[in-house]
């Protein structure tokens, strides 16, 4: 059984794969992207994935409102999937705001750069920030 950690980068490695099928307009089975990555069911894996899918135009609203210079459509597919979950954690989830952005930054620490996870960190404290008010 995997951790909520591992889960999350089982999450991050299917919405890459869903972000760049969308983006060459291939078509896809979502459950085959999961079950690829995650032999038995998890409702937390299917509630974030579908959950990012489904708010997806709004989570990248965000995070452009809150990336300074760059422009979502801008960062890789990995540090698109890290940031949009993020997001979706922070705000349709009952996980504690620490731990979605210590999750986040976690995640980017082992997939991307320095200057990423700087970047990451900055949006969703602005983020949490906005939702605190």
């Amino acid at each position: 059984m995997k951790n909520r950690s591992e889960l999350r980068e089982v999450i991050m490695k299917v919405l890459y794969q869903v972000f760049l099928f969308q983006e060459s307009k291939i078509d896809y089975q979502l459950k085959d992207l999961i079950h690829e990555q995650l032999e038995v069911e998890n409702k937390f894996v299917d509630d974030c994935i579908n959950g990012v899918l489904e708010h997806q135009e709004e989570i990248i609203k965000l995070a452009n409102e809150s990336l300074n210079d760059w422009k979502y459509n801008r960062l890789n597919k990995v540090d698109q999937a890290i940031l949009a979950l993020g997001i979706y954690e922070l705000l349709y989830t009952d996980t504690p705001s620490v731990v979605c952005i210590n999750e986040a930054i976690e995640l980017s620490k082992q997939y991307s750069d320095e200057a990423v996870t700087k970047m990451i960190n900055g949006v969703l404290d602005k983020i949490y920030h906005e939702v605190e008010k």
